[in-house]
């Protein structure tokens, strides 16, 4: 974003080097700092661009330069350094009205990627699908805010709150994936066998809470991305339970993205306006079995 009061420190990570602009209205107060008063990175390099008629100081440095350091994860390469404002005692040398600050800046640069020559034919396996073999898929499944912009802190709901759930899989480097509820069955304990229990997704993707007079529970459409799956159900507990705790064990699944979806690949939801199942996506007819509780 551009430098302004609002955003003052603004960085660009360039292929070879991290630009920094900073507005001196460091602290959004009116009160512009001294460009000489900022610094980058240990080595306290200075500023590349900067007068006192601009408002704007910018630092141009390469990524291993002003004592940035370089940190590797098993999926991108992580270069550090850091904005120093130490302010410089004006007037009376005693006090200062101003407190020094340092800003923490990061790069982040992909590890792995596909690389493709459409005038080469090789005869090895390609990357892309030797990986999807080799790797095991990491699903997720969480309870997110009312408006899913995160994942809820708490697991305490009241009757009448609606559970926001989100299940979803890093697909790495596979090749595009759909991903798709099985069922989720709520139990008293953690074992998923164990009675007494209640399936709110069964028959391979068809949302039956929905059906229910008292319940408004939908897959939500349509999805943040394919190998995300969003669905709300209305809270409630077991009747005569005093423990007021329930367990949810979801069964998530995956389909290619290009394969379009059927009766034993789908996300199903019970309209009661229409009185009619209506898929996230494919054709009505995905969703047959659900009225006949056989998929």
């Amino acid at each position: 974003q551009a430098a302004a009061p609002l955003h003052p420190v603004a960085v660009q990570c360039q292929e070879a080097q991290v630009v920094v602009a900073v507005h001196r209205d460091l602290f959004g107060t009116g009160r512009l700092v001294k460009a000489a008063e900022l610094t980058l990175g240990s080595a306290a390099c200075l500023p590349a661009v900067w007068s006192a008629a601009e408002t704007t100081v910018t630092f141009m440095a390469g990524l291993h330069e002003c004592g940035s350091t370089l940190r590797v994860t098993p999926d991108a390469l992580v270069y550090s350094t850091s904005l120093n404002y130490k302010p410089v005692p004006a007037g009376n040398p005693v006090i200062i009205r101003t407190s020094p600050a340092v800003v923490p800046i990061e790069c982040h640069y992909p590890r792995r990627d596909n690389v493709s020559s459409n005038a080469v034919k090789p005869t090895w396996a390609p990357f892309r699908s030797t990986l999807s073999s080799e790797e095991k898929l990491p699903f997720s499944l969480c309870l997110m805010n009312d408006d899913w912009s995160a994942e809820r802190v708490s697991t305490i709901f009241q009757l009448g709150e609606v559970l926001h759930f989100q299940a979803g899989v890093n697909t790495e480097n596979h090749v595009p994936l759909r991903l798709f509820v099985d069922n989720c069955v709520a139990t008293l304990t953690p074992q998923r066998s164990s009675s007494p229990q209640y399936a709110f997704i069964d028959f391979s993707g068809c949302l039956v809470d929905g059906q229910l007079d008292d319940a408004t529970s939908t897959f939500i459409s349509p999805r943040p991305r394919q190998d995300v799956l969003q669905f709300a159900v209305d809270a409630f507990k077991f009747v005569g339970d005093s423990s007021n705790v329930v367990y949810i064990t979801c069964h998530l699944k995956v389909s290619p993205a290009d394969q379009a979806p059927d009766p034993l690949n789908k996300a199903c939801s019970f309209n009661k306006a229409s009185n009619l199942w209506a898929p996230v996506e494919g054709t009505r007819d995905v969703c047959s079995c659900c009225e006949m509780k056989s998929c």
